[in-house]
Parts: structure tokens; C-alpha cells; sequence
């Protein structure tokens, strides 16, 4: 069976709502055969990500950056799944033993979120992880549109995997 490993900071009632919308979208009644795994970014592990065959990553924009607790995720886990980076420290090498799986990302912002995302997807790209799914920025309040297309963010990775 497939995994899915949902790794997420969702201290907001924003961040919060999305979360919920992308864990129904992995548990739409038309995907089989993938087993999800949601985990708070603090308390996501090593052998999480090894074991997953995708990722869905979520957080908040603070400060023109993903959160603390996504950061803390990615800098306890970079090293021992492989992450590469260039002498110059750009991306680079083979991204290890999780190169080449899929990810989706959500990030929620008051007004901007464009620092997060960059954040975010310099250290996947150093990891070797490709987007499998369109990025899903939300600035200001999560209307009912934002929940879609969170569920579909959800739904799109889990049925890739399945």
C-alpha cells in the first residue's frame, strides 16, 4: 500500500480549516490503496518521511517564511534522508534515498506568502522531491474556494499514489 505523510503547522484556525480540507481530499471515496499519515511538523521523524512514498507539507507564512516547527521538520530530517546541497550551497547531488516523489504544498499568509513558498521549495528541491500538484497560496481568510481546492490539493497526491 502507498503512504502519504501529511507534515503540517496548523496553529491557526486558517491553517487549521486547510489542513482538514486536504486530509478529506486524501480520503476521497474514488482513492484506494494509499494509507495517510498526518503529522505536526514537531513531531514528524526520519523514518516518517523514509517510509512515505509522497508528502503533503503545510504551514503558515510568518514573517516572509514558513514556520519555525516546518523549518525544525526539515532541518531534523534533511541529513539522514539524503538531502544534497552544491558547494556553493545551492540544490544539487541526487537528493538521496526520497529523491524523485511527489509533493504538494499549502501555505496560508495574511498578505504574502511568497517568501514561505521559496523557503520551502529551495529545500525540496535540495531534496530531490518534484511538484506533483499546483501550489496552494491563500492570503487573508479561507473562503469555501480555498477549502476546494485544498481537498483537491489532498485528493490529486493521495490519487497519484494510489
Amino acid at each position: 500500500m502507498a503512504k502519504l505523510l501529511v507534515v503540517h503547522h496548523s496553529p491557526t484556525r486558517g491553517t487549521a480549516a486547510l489542513l482538514e480540507a486536504v486530509l478529506e481530499g486524501t480520503r476521497d471515496d474514488a482513492i484506494e490503496g494509499v494509507e495517510v499519515t498526518a503529522r505536526p511538523a514537531l513531531e514528524a521523524t526520519v523514518d516518517d518521511v523514509l517510509a512515505a512514498d509522497g508528502y503533503l507539507l503545510g504551514t503558515p507564512a510568518n514573517f516572509g517564511y514558513m514556520s519555525g516547527a516546518l523549518k525544525h521538520f526539515f532541518d531534523s530530517t534533511f541529513l539522514a534522508v539524503g538531502g544534497a546541497l552544491s558547494d556553493d550551497g545551492s540544490a544539487g547531488g541526487s537528493g538521496g534515498r526520497t529523491a524523485g516523489r511527489p509533493y504538494g504544498l499549502w501555505v496560508h499568509g495574511r498578505y504574502d506568502t511568497a517568501g514561505a513558498v521559496r523557503s520551502v521549495q529551495s529545500i525540496v528541491g535540495a531534496l530531490g522531491w518534484r511538484q506533483s500538484a499546483e501550489l496552494l497560496e491563500v492570503r487573508g481568510d479561507v473562503t469555501e474556494e480555498h477549502r476546494d481546492a485544498a481537498y483537491e490539493l489532498g485528493g490529486t497526491l493521495a490519487a497519484l499514489l494510489s
